[in-house]
């Protein structure tokens, strides 16, 4: 298949040599390899990170009141605990380093690995895991749900906290009740072109989507007859609406005894007026007319259930190469997070209030 890539194996390189000179003010570190930025800083420290092919998910969102540094490995494939390692150390500011990780397996791994190594160096470290996809319990690549577009939603809340001036402990604990408070979940329309394979990672009728997709190209949990835009986005709708709370065992880095310590933790509760920012995010091959077809009728949606919706994001923000599809996601808010998500932003691939 035609894609605009030279060589395989050269991809992502030249991809981020690419956003480095598009986005001068980031410093691009290629081996081990990690985008950072600039400027220097006394606040905590965010790394985000994970395979490559979710752009403008994290490269793109480095910058003030958002990410500090971003760590991408091969497409679909986890960085290497080195790369997170190295870039902890050049990020850290003594205020400590904060890893926001979604919730598969490699990258689970790699990143604790990264805490235990920035830990024994003396540097203040904690990780954040995102599993907001209401689509599955456990898949090919989790123990439990995945971490999808709430990444967008945990990392600009969390930035303007951390830009704000809150401490490690509290960042941590922001991000935590933030990824409680969100729900995922996504379709596809046609599969993406991974470029070492060449081809479609699967395929489908032209009356067929895949219901309940992930980000790295994986089928989803029901291949289902696609009606219309509507009828499919009161099912996704419902899918989250309906969702119960959601308990799960956690793995928590304690600081003071320098290892992993397990907690419970729930979900929050949906309910009718409670107010929501709703991020309707494309996968990567959608036109954005098409996604604003589709927040319109997550918009009659939330009307129907009472949820007021707070805020709003349209556009492609973690997407999966060139999949067709699109994804909802809720965050249930309050004031706090509001003004958090209000607050100057400046990326790449979001700004606002600058």
């Amino acid at each position: 298949m035609k894609k605009l890539i030279n060589k395989v194996e050269d991809v992502v390189e030249e991809q981020l040599k690419g956003i480095h000179l598009a986005h001068p003010e980031l410093h691009y570190n290629q081996t081990p390899r990690y985008l950072m930025r600039r400027s220097a800083s006394d606040k905590v420290a965010l790394i985000s990170g994970g395979g490559s092919g979710h752009e403008p998910l994290h490269a793109g969102f480095i910058g003030k009141g958002m990410l500090t540094a971003a760590c991408p490995g091969e497409v679909f494939t986890s960085p290497t605990p080195d790369q997170m390692y190295e870039c902890g150390k050049a990020v850290d500011s003594q205020a400590g380093v904060l890893f926001f990780i979604k919730n598969y397996t490699g990258d689970v791994l790699n990143f604790e690995t990264s805490v235990e190594l920035l830990h024994m160096d003396g540097i203040a470290v904690g990780s954040v895991l995102v599993d907001d996809d209401v689509a599955v319990k456990d898949s090919l690549y989790t123990a439990g749900r995945r971490g999808v577009a709430a990444t967008v939603l945990i990392e600009k809340i969390v930035g303007a906290a951390a830009e704000q001036g809150a401490s490690l402990e509290q960042c941590e604990q922001l991000a935590r009740r933030i990824n409680n408070r969100s729900r995922s979940f996504g379709v596809a329309l046609s599969a993406c072109v991974v470029p070492a394979a060449g081809k479609p990672s699967f395929t489908l009728a032209d009356n067929e989507v895949e219901f309940g997709v992930g980000i790295h190209g994986e089928p989803g949990i029901e291949r289902r007859n696609y009606q219309d835009l509507d009828s499919l986005v009161e099912q996704m709708f419902g899918e989250i609406k309906d969702c119960p709370e959601y308990s799960r065992t956690l793995r928590l880095w304690d600081r003071q005894l320098g290892e992993w310590v397990e907690t419970e933790s729930v979900t929050e509760s949906f309910h009718a007026d409670d107010e929501y920012i709703v991020l309707i995010n494309g996968l990567g091959a959608t036109p954005e007319s098409e996604l604003y077809g589709a927040f319109a009728k997550v918009h009659e949606c939330c009307e129907k259930a009472n949820f007021k919706i707070a805020r709003q994001l349209v556009g492609n923000y973690c997407t999966s190469l060139n999949m067709e599809g699109f994804s909802i996601t809720l965050l249930k808010a309050d004031k706090e997070i509001l003004s958090l998500w209000d607050a100057a932003v400046n990326t790449p691939a979001l700004r606002w209030g600058c």
